[in-house]
């Protein structure tokens, strides 16, 4: 099971616009079907509004993926989803580059702008 207990604190500067990128290059999850690892780097840039997300528990929240049998377009999905819900930034973008696999390389990219 995934913990989406990412933690924040609050933005010094929620009025001026400013892009964070976050690069987990170590990303595993498990292939649904065959039930072998899927390796990859996930790659998150945001605009914060008011909040911005710590590192540890990003670390965390990634890393729990291990053992988790998702397809690369869910998970990709999913991060975004989380990370919306925890941060509610202004912009997000997340990317999951996945290794070659069966001769396939997967990039997916998902994102979202505050309305």
């Amino acid at each position: 099971m995934v913990s989406n207990q990412l933690e924040t604190f609050p933005n010094q500067y929620p009025g001026r616009e400013y892009e964070v990128e976050i690069t987990c290059p170590e990303f595993t999850a498990v292939c649904p079907r065959t039930g072998q690892p899927d390796f990859g780097t996930i790659r998150i840039r945001y605009v914060p509004d008011t909040r911005i997300v710590e590192l540890k528990s990003l670390k965390i929240y990634m890393f729990s993926y291990r053992q988790q049998g998702i397809f690369h377009e869910h998970v990709t999905n999913k991060i975004l989803d989380d990370f919306v819900a925890a941060c509610d930034p202004l912009r997000c973008e997340v990317t999951g580059d996945f290794n070659v696999r069966g001769g396939l390389k997967t990039v997916v990219r998902a994102s979202y702008q505050k309305s």
